[in-house]
């Protein structure tokens, strides 16, 4: 048998008598045909069994139909499930994507913008601390940051200080004698932040006894565990006896800390409860179910892709009314009660 023809544009407009520029709007512009007309080209696609040359349609309106998107790590499970979220936005949208993760290296990052430009991305979704909002508010293209410093670009984020007060004030209902925040060192600009303040303001306005542990984690299970190690000793020795109510800052910190005790003690002692923040997938798989604040990631992850491609979108009409000031997205939190704080009885 002989090899099968790519099927043109051309032949394309010869079965179905209109010009080639007839066929090319309706790949480009389908809008601009009639239902009737678009109905007889989509036909004659099937008929013809006509298969797309991307590249060729690439080269001829100059849309990749890639998104960029610049993650901190994969080690911590919120940014891998974050990233498993807006692939799987795909089938809504139709964008592919194209990932670098930045490891909080400055000029890294800005080599793999550079190479993503190059590629000709549409959008860029940025969840790394790395490079200023204004630095990348000055890209030419639209951009969209999950929680992150986010003054000049437009974001998602999670009401962060309401999840801070409902894991403080979750810990404060079961009589805690101590509640205990564990973070990174965060910058007041980064929605995170809110998680701190949350837990501060809570217990100010309880008159409960807390102390705050700022730490730097770093981004592998190595350099975190050689932190968290250290502070469960001093939580024992200085806390001795005391009902302690954690709250740490996300859960894949919080399972490496439940590990650690259970390690220890051959269980998870009675003297503490737990409580992390995410709800990525380690929460509920963890030896023991972590109670946890649901950043609702699906949701996240899906207004963040659908906020890029409205912005996308509205830069390719001919009159694009490009918002003077970004849009910022709230999403609510869910307090999910599990193991770790109730026991036996297990709300997740």
């Amino acid at each position: 048998m002989g090899k099968k023809k790519n099927v043109t544009f051309s032949d394309i407009a010869e079965y179905t008598h209109f010009s080639k520029t007839t066929i090319s709007r309706y790949f480009n512009n389908p809008d601009s045909l009639t239902l009737e007309n678009q109905q007889i080209i989509s036909d004659a696609l099937v008929k013809l069994n006509y298969k797309e040359n991307k590249v060729a349609r690439i080269l001829a309106n100059g849309k990749t139909e890639f998104i960029g998107v610049i993650v901190p790590d994969l080690y911590h499970h919120y940014y891998s499930e974050m990233l498993n979220q807006i692939l799987s936005t795909y089938e809504k949208f139709g964008y592919k994507f194209l990932v670098f993760i930045g490891n909080e290296h400055d000029e890294t990052e800005r080599r793999y913008i550079r190479e993503l430009m190059a590629y000709k991305i549409e959008g860029l979704i940025v969840m790394s601390h790395t490079i200023s909002s204004k630095e990348l508010s000055e890209l030419q293209l639209p951009v969209v940051a999950i929680e992150r410093e986010d003054q000049y670009i437009s974001s998602v984020n999670t009401d962060n200080y309401m999840g801070g007060y409902q894991a403080t004030n979750l810990l404060a209902r079961h009589k805690c004698d101590i509640l205990i925040h564990i973070n990174s060192p965060t910058d007041k600009h980064v929605p995170s932040y809110g998680r701190i303040q949350g837990f501060q303001d809570l217990c100010k306005e309880k008159q409960l006894k807390h102390q705050i542990f700022i730490r730097e984690m770093g981004h592998t299970y190595e350099s975190t565990y050689k932190v968290i190690l250290p502070l469960v000793e001093e939580m024992e020795k200085n806390f001795h006896g005391m009902k302690k109510g954690i709250f740490i800052s996300n859960d894949t910190h919080a399972n490496l800390l439940l590990n650690i005790l259970i390690r220890k003690y051959g269980k998870f002692p009675d003297d503490y409860l737990i409580i992390g923040f995410d709800n990525s997938p380690i929460s509920r798989e963890a030896i023991i179910p972590i109670s946890t604040i649901g950043q609702q990631i699906d949701t996240i992850a899906y207004e963040a892709v659908s906020l890029l491609v409205e912005q996308m979108n509205e830069r390719k009409k001919r009159r694009p009314n490009i918002p003077d000031q970004p849009i910022h997205k709230i999403i609510t939190p869910i307090l999910l009660r599990r193991e770790t704080t109730e026991g036996s009885l297990s709300f997740g």
